[in-house]
């Protein structure tokens, strides 16, 4: 799936495939797209891994490098160990505190299990397939809405009521798309806490004893 791809599945839910006749340009649509994108990355972010190393005597760790970075799930540190050792940590900015008794030697490993946001363009797109019709429900209901907005009290076409018809559409829609975020964050909660327990307070320290 791209870009181009999902715009014309995007036309198709919104009976907007009439050329030169269309209600919305590529560049709308687009916009709406993203804004769909960027709603379930911070509902069932993409998983990503990066190994970091740490300073002489300092429990600080720059997370600068991580790009797009949403949230930090998990710190394995020291790294390498079987079962894998997860240490307590706080977030603040671009630097992550290891909460560790002992402070780090430079040079070792803390690998970081981060969610990140996901990339949709003409290349490709990081979303699974089963998250792509979440993320048109989502754009279609934000660009039913946003035209409904626009074109009441405006002579249309369609007849007087189109832009009712639209709005109540597009409410329709982002009902099911917050619902399907809900969902699929729910189900990220749930398969991350098998593996190991996530961050979970406001500067991303995980829980003591947990």
């Amino acid at each position: 799936m791209d870009l181009g791809t999902l715009r014309a599945r995007l036309r198709a839910d919104l009976h907007d495939e009439d050329g030169a006749g269309a209600r919305w340009s590529d560049d709308t649509l687009d916009r709406h797209i993203a804004r769909a994108v960027q709603e379930l990355s911070l509902a069932a972010p993409r998983e990503a891994v990066a190994t970091l190393s740490t300073s002489a005597g300092s429990r600080e760790v720059s997370i600068a490098s991580l790009d797009d970075r949403v949230s930090i799930e998990a710190v394995e540190y020291p790294a390498g160990q079987y079962p894998a050792a997860y240490a307590d940590f706080s977030v603040w900015g671009d630097t992550m505190t290891l909460l560790t008794p002992s402070t780090p030697v430079a040079g070792e490993d803390v690998v970081v299990r981060y969610g990140a946001l996901h990339t949709l363009d003409e290349d490709g797109t990081t979303i699974g397939e089963r998250l792509v019709d979440l993320v048109a429900t989502g754009a279609a209901a934000y660009a039913a809405i946003e035209w409904a907005s626009f074109a009441t009290n405006r002579i249309n076409a369609g007849g007087d009521d189109t832009w009712r018809h639209y709005h109540t559409w597009g409410q329709e829609r982002l009902a099911a798309f917050s619902k399907g975020l809900a969902k699929h964050g729910r189900e990220r909660g749930l398969r991350a806490r098998r593996l190991y327990v996530p961050a979970t307070s406001a500067l991303g320290a995980r829980p003591v004893g947990e």
